[in-house]
């Protein structure tokens, strides 16, 4: 038996329908599906949900985190420590499933880990309804595309499950496996048939335009912290914090309150190294801080000042900030409540946490 764990966060429905329909379809019912919902805004949420009424074998879970970064990870996470099967088996919404997908995990399933070939489809073949057979492949992924994988339910736990300092995309998928071999488990590629089509969709958690928790270089951070993880062959991760932690709902209504401190900085790397020392005297309280451009000829006044050797105030690009504070909240706060907006237009940051 397989729990088979999706995740989403706002999502094309018509994308999902044809991943639900997929598995409805499968000649093995040797499975159950944990759809993670992992803050999806309320119109996509309330749509998700009508959409898993129609499949018996599927469980959504909604975490409330809408306006922090996105942490597959934690997500996955999350239905790993409410997984009750022996096999736990990672998938990704946009798939497309084989009819014997289920049917072929079931006979692979054992100690070792086991990912699967994908095939990718263009955006026009994308947009039709079709047999999975008949979906022609744009393109066939390698072996680096380490997204859907069959684990030991108990191994993956052993090792406390994904590593959740991964946010935004990239490495997370790679690091278990490198883990898991560190543990001295084989991971095993199936290629012997095509199992997996990826349907397209655009990248919208990547757009630099939306006022979304967006880090511009946290793919090559992410990397970094795995090249780590594999030279000093690392098995264990979150060992400093519990993880699959599911986010309480009360904790995060006390986002909706009056907050304890209001802290507005402007954007210089004085005063914004003391914002991040100021909080970790803040246990227990609501914080909103708030951070704004400044106006050009602020910053023109500040850089004559520093060409005449005199006192200036050295100020940071708002992008810079935004970084820093988000690195910040992933190494030291991930799992508290927190809403995160940064509005690259009006040149503003805004962060509401509660430090519980």
């Amino acid at each position: 038996m397989i729990t088979l764990t999706l995740t989403y966060r706002n999502r094309d429905l018509n994308i999902v329908e044809k991943c639900l329909k997929s598995l409805k379809m499968q000649t093995s019912n040797d499975f159950r599906v944990l759809l993670v919902d992992y803050g999806s805004h309320n119109n996509f949420s309330e749509a998700l949900k009508t959409c898993v009424k129609k499949y018996s074998f599927i469980q959504r879970v909604y975490c409330p985190v809408e306006g922090q970064l996105w942490n597959k990870s934690r997500a996955i996470n999350i239905a790993l420590q409410q997984c009750d099967t022996p096999y736990f088996l990672v998938g990704d919404i946009d798939l497309i499933f084989h009819p014997d997908f289920i049917k072929i995990a079931n006979k692979l399933a054992s100690e070792d880990v086991h990912y699967f070939k994908y095939s990718f489809l263009s955006q026009e073949e994308s947009l039709k309804d079709k047999k999975f057979i008949d979906y022609k492949i744009d393109f066939e992924g390698n072996k680096e595309v380490t997204g859907t994988t069959l684990f030991s339910t108990a191994k993956l736990k052993s090792v406390n499950g994904y590593d959740e300092f991964y946010h935004g995309w990239g490495a997370e998928d790679t690091d278990i496996h490198i883990r898991l071999k560190n543990l001295g488990l084989k991971v095993h590629y199936y290629t012997e048939s095509i199992l997996l089509k990826h349907q397209w969709h655009p990248k919208a958690y990547r757009n630099k335009n939306s006022s979304s928790p967006f880090h511009s270089n946290l793919e090559r951070v992410n990397h970094n912290y795995m090249y780590l993880t594999l030279n000093n062959k690392i098995v264990n991760a979150n060992t400093n914090e519990s993880w699959g932690c599911f986010p309480k709902e009360e904790d995060y209504e006390k986002l909706l309150n009056k907050p304890d401190f209001i802290i507005e900085i402007k954007p210089t790397d004085n005063d914004f190294s003391a914002l991040l020392a100021h909080l970790k005297n803040c246990k227990g309280k609501i914080v909103e801080i708030k951070i704004n451009q400044v106006d050009i000829k602020d910053k023109q006044r500040q850089n004559l000042k520093k060409l005449l050797k005199k006192k200036f105030y050295n100020y940071l690009d708002l992008e810079i900030i935004n970084n820093l504070l988000l690195e910040e909240i992933i190494k030291n706060y991930r799992s508290k409540p927190y809403k995160y907006r940064f509005d690259r237009v009006s040149g503003s940051i805004n962060l509401v946490i509660y430090l519980n």
